[in-house]
């Protein structure tokens, strides 16, 4: 068996057991609502020890998911579940929340942090940022292309995990607020609702055009194995046992290079939406990668097929190898020493070693009944008798020195893993300034009204450098970083700005390495106190509050850096690799002004940048007439997408005099927020 590790999910005790006994390495699980899959079975407290010292006895890993975002009044049930997790042992915790990642940091300084593909951080200097926050591993992308993971796991500090298997989703991972803007079930909070497979459709497309097919590169696993990929992981935490069962068992035959086209027909039986797609490891994005789930996929997981696979997992996989030494003496009792994996244990019968009557117990009746492992996670790898055999003892008493020693040996290797722990950090308790500076951003300079004086303007980093220097603007990092990198580090050093607004942990760190000011936007999704805390320490210089917070959260928050909040403008409900636009039409044809439109008939703007595209909610946010609501903000940003010069002119007028709004408008989340 090879030495590649297989991370297979468990959203249930039963798909855990599968997990395991198909061959997977690791497995990856929930325990209550700080996970993002809040709707799978996942694990009690108690479930969980139970399920660690199941996992540990047969040596597998168990990676607790903590990735999602935290509002102020939860941290106090992070910090519990933190001391909780780490007191049970598990192995590693996947993080998403900046403020997470610190108290795992201060509370318990020795387990490891995993970045969670939610961290929306799939870029070089992204990946050396995370390693400054603490973590010791990162779960790359799922948009990346072969070149850009080969380079990554060239250079990275820290060691890189991937989705190899399940669904993909259409927004970059921690960048989507559909589900949130829609119907308040956020994605960042584990609990989406999956409207982008519902019908979506762009010009021309194909009626599901929000709706990527499932990715599978399960036979690529030795490939990219060679290239430095540390951890191969199987999507599905809210997928049947059978599934996982047999991804598992596929990405295990991948691994030893005995992967067949039979296994990949089997998954899709399972479960696919219209087939897998490769798209995005081989740089062949289009029309191709979508599909959605239809008739035909749901009747193709037949019962023979369940029962299959259901069969596979009933049973134990030997996985340790154990060497048995037996001695015995007349008138003493049997002593079975058992050694595996650097552990020992001895054991002695429960009555004397006879004179016999007839003949004494042969050799192999005592190495049969010593070799009978089955049902345990143990095989016999050597069964030595130390001396002659001049003694009797019946084989139930052979049979319960196995069992026994076997027993122990299982204890140890699950063994008392102690971490050390500290008391829970406290978030730095500074209230705004409040001075409701405007900051503006702007999809192009053509859209700068003269009435901005006084406010500070962002506009896109490949903006003419002329107009950056002779302005004083500011300039916006592409929201799209991965693979884009190099470049935009290239173009930024150059820049004459001394002030970036970030996206994302990508964009931040590119930009501080350029010695910019950061700003951090929404997307970097700040929802608490102690995120702010550590987006200081690590340099950012002031923040807007993720556009899932609530107006009274955000008055919550305390900030040792000046903090804003969003009061105007269309928010990016997804940020893709995948136009939908093109599924109809070409990048000529388009011009940045098409969009998509949903079952009622609603637009929803896409506009492209950097090899990326935005998809945008269907009204903006306006909060003129309410600015009195607002708590006490450093400042207050306006997102200026579609809007003409003299739209933007009329809506900056407005929020000076306290206009109630005109036309569609939403409040976003200010008011409802998420679940």
């Amino acid at each position: 068996m090879s030495n590649i590790e297989i991370l297979a999910p468990a959203g249930s005790g039963e798909a855990l057991r599968s997990a395991v006994l198909s061959g997977a390495d690791a497995v990856y699980l929930g325990v209550g609502n700080f996970n993002a899959r809040r709707n799978a079975q996942n694990f009690t407290s108690e479930q969980l020890k139970s399920a660690i010292e199941y996992c540990h006895s047969r040596g597998v890993k168990v990676h607790v998911t903590l990735n999602t975002l935290i509002k102020d009044s939860e941290l106090s049930a992070v910090y519990d579940d933190i001391k909780s997790l780490c007191s049970m042992g598990a192995d590693a915790l996947i993080i998403q929340d900046m403020g997470v990642a610190r108290a795992v940091r201060e509370i318990c300084p020795d387990i490891e942090m995993h970045a969670s593909t939610q961290m929306s951080t799939g870029t070089l200097r992204g990946l050396f940022l995370l390693k400054q926050m603490g973590f010791s591993r990162a779960v790359l992308p799922r948009e990346l292309s072969r070149n850009e993971i080969k380079y990554l796991c060239e250079n990275s500090p820290i060691e890189l995990e991937m989705f190899i298997h399940g669904a993909l989703c259409m927004c970059v991972s921690g960048q989507c607020l559909m589900s949130a803007m829609l119907g308040s079930r956020s994605g960042n909070r584990g609990l989406c609702a999956q409207p982008c497979r519902l019908p979506f459709k762009a010009e021309n497309g194909t009626g599901h055009d929000l709706s990527l097919k499932d990715l599978s590169i399960i036979e690529n696993i030795p490939e990219l194995s060679l290239m430095g990929i540390s951890s191969f992981k199987i999507e599905g935490r809210m997928k049947r046992p059978e599934y996982v069962c047999a991804a598992v068992k596929a990405c295990r035959a991948a691994a030893d290079s005995e992967y067949i086209y039979e296994t990949e027909k089997d998954l899709e039986a399972l479960f696919s939406r219209s087939g897998f797609t490769d798209g995005y490891y081989k740089s062949k994005t289009g029309r191709t990668m979508f599909g959605f789930r239809e008739k035909e996929n749901v009747q193709s997981a037949t019962k023979e097929l369940f029962v299959k696979y259901s069969s596979i997992y009933t049973k134990e996989t030997p996985r340790f190898k154990v060497n048995f030494t037996f001695h015995g003496k007349i008138g003493e009792k049997a002593e079975l020493t058992a050694q595996c994996k650097g552990f020992k244990a001895t054991v002695y019968s429960d009555t004397m070693c006879e004179t016999p009557i007839n003949r004494p117990l042969s050799a192999e009746r005592i190495i049969d009944a010593l070799s009978k492992c089955g049902g345990t996670q143990f095989f016999a790898d050597s069964a030595v008798i130390d001396g002659d055999i001049e003694f009797t003892l019946p084989i139930s008493s052979l049979n319960a020195m196995r069992r026994s020693a076997l027993a122990q040996l299982e204890q140890q290797i699950i063994g008392e893993k102690t971490l050390s722990l500290f008391p829970s950090p406290v978030p730095t308790d500074i209230s705004s300034r409040g001075t409701h500076t405007f900051y503006c951003r702007f999809d192009s300079v053509e859209q700068i009204p003269d009435n901005t004086d006084g406010m500070r303007i962002f506009i896109p980093l490949d903006t003419d450098e002329n107009i950056i220097r002779e302005n004083g603007y500011c300039v916006e990092l592409p929201h799209g970083m991965l693979g884009n990198g190099d470049k935009v580090r290239k173009i930024l050093s150059k820049t004459s700005a001394d002030t970036a607004l970030c996206h994302t942990l990508d964009a931040a760190a590119i930009a501080l390495e350029c010695g910019k000011k950061v700003v951090a936007s929404p997307g970097v999704n700040i929802l608490n106190s102690l995120s702010v805390d550590e987006a200081k320490r690590i340099g950012i210089n002031e923040f807007t509050v993720s556009n899932e917070c609530t107006l009274e959260q955000f008055g919550r928050i305390s900030a040792p850096i000046p903090k804003g909040i969003t009061v105007y403008g269309r928010i990016p409900l997804m940020l893709t690799r995948n136009c939908p636009v093109k599924n109809g039409k070409s990048c000529a044809e388009c011009g940045r002004k098409s969009g998509i439109t949903d079952r009622m008939g609603i637009e929803f703007p896409v506009r492209c940048a950097f090899g990326y595209s935005e998809i945008l909610n269907s009204r903006p946010i306006y909060m003129a007439d309410r600015l009195r609501e607002i708590p006490p903000a450093d400042f207050c940003l306006f997102n200026f997408t579609t809007e003409s010069r003299a739209e933007i002119e009329e809506i900056i007028n407005s929020y000076k005099t306290g206009n109630k709004p005109a036309g569609e408008f939403t409040r976003g989340l200010l008011y409802r927020g998420v679940e």
